[in-house]
């Protein structure tokens, strides 16, 4: 098996990326953005010839209900 010697190296310094990733945690999203986000992640994830389309996306998150967990 070949040795993954980069691996075990110290990722570099990415100081623009730092400050974009911590920018985007401060960041809050809206119901409506939430929505599309989830319409979008539905139709891009399904398989070929399924049948569906942008529409039924949108449309099975408006009924789609996600509750908290309960520990």
């Amino acid at each position: 098996m070949a040795e993954r010697k980069s691996a075990l190296k110290r990722a570099p310094e990415r100081p623009e990326l730092d400050a974009l990733l911590e920018k985007a945690r401060n960041v809050e999203i809206s119901d409506e953005e939430l929505l599309e986000q989830r319409a979008s992640f539905v139709y891009g994830n399904a398989p070929k010839g399924s049948g569906i389309t942008r529409e039924s996306a949108s449309e099975s998150t408006k009924r789609l209900r996600v509750g908290k967990a309960t520990a």
